[in-house]
């Protein structure tokens, strides 16, 4: 899963960017509003963190963009303005979610994780796939009910995977959504990956759609 974080303050930005990556998301950092509304428009994303402070274009405005440009995906809000004409200005504006500053980084990360699982469809915080089974909230995989070892990009990708089990996923859409800047969609590194998880699985879940991509499914 792929973070847009916006946000302007170098400190936070730091913090919030090693919480997501231990838990297991990628990410892109801006910090101002411009670059922002550019970048949601034009890449790949599964959430957005958005500070409603940012210079050149303050929050609102981005997300008021990204809205009627048709933009969909889940927006987590940040911002030190805790008045409820605030916060309803925030989901006016087409906001998913809303957290005052200060706040605990553990809390934005179980607020992206309900985000991300509810825009991919999923009512439970436990996803399954078969002996497969992801505890979103715990950021953990268990395969017949036991702990499964994962690498962090092996994680991200399964992650992936399971948020959108059945469905046929190609390279690019890994590469862009499991990857921080840097991918190079010309590497083999992803079929690397994937290997090395079906061996890990032991079970046939993860199968080669030939010229398309691959899919999570029980049956092929």
């Amino acid at each position: 899963m792929r973070i847009l974080l916006a946000e302007d303050d170098d400190a936070l930005a730091a913090r919030i960017a090693t919480a997501l990556a231990e838990a297991g998301y990628a990410h892109e950092r801006v910090a101002d509003g411009v670059q922002a509304e550019f970048l949601g428009q034009t890449e790949s994303f599964d959430a957005a963190v958005l500070d409603l402070g940012l210079p050149g274009m303050d929050g609102l405005s981005v997300l008021h963009r990204w809205r009627e440009a048709g933009l969909a995906l889940p927006v987590l809000i940040l911002t030190a303005r805790g008045r409820w004409h605030d916060k309803l200005a925030g989901f006016d504006a087409g906001a998913d979610d809303y957290l005052t500053k200060p706040f605990q980084i553990d809390e934005l990360i179980l607020r992206l994780r309900a985000l991300i699982r509810r825009a991919a469809g999923h009512a439970s915080a436990r996803l399954r796939c078969g002996p497969l089974e992801l505890d979103v909230n715990a950021g953990r995989f268990l395969l017949d009910g036991g702990p499964l070892g994962l690498t962090a990009q092996e994680f991200r990708i399964l992650a992936y995977f399971m948020h959108h089990a059945g469905r046929v996923i190609s390279r690019s859409e890994l590469g862009e959504h499991v990857y921080d800047n840097g991918y190079d969609p010309d590497s083999n590194v992803i079929d690397v990956l994937i290997g090395r998880i079906r061996r890990k699985l032991s079970a046939p879940l993860l199968h080669t759609v030939r010229g398309q991509g691959f899919r999570l499914a029980e049956t092929p």
